[in-house]
């Protein structure tokens, strides 16, 4: 036992975090993309593109 787990925990630990970065980074990518269509969308509907 490591910190009070069982071994198979932190497998199951592990593999979760392994799972989880790929889909932040998907995630994040993803975020920023709405964001500059948001941006860009009421840059052109106002008239005030820098």
């Amino acid at each position: 036992m490591f910190l009070g787990l069982e071994w198979y925990w932190w497998i199951v630990f592990l593999a979760v975090l392994i799972i989880s970065i790929p889909l932040k980074i998907k995630f994040m990518k993803w975020w920023e993309r709405c964001r500059q269509e948001k941006k860009e969308k009421q840059q052109g509907k106002w008239g005030d593109g820098e």
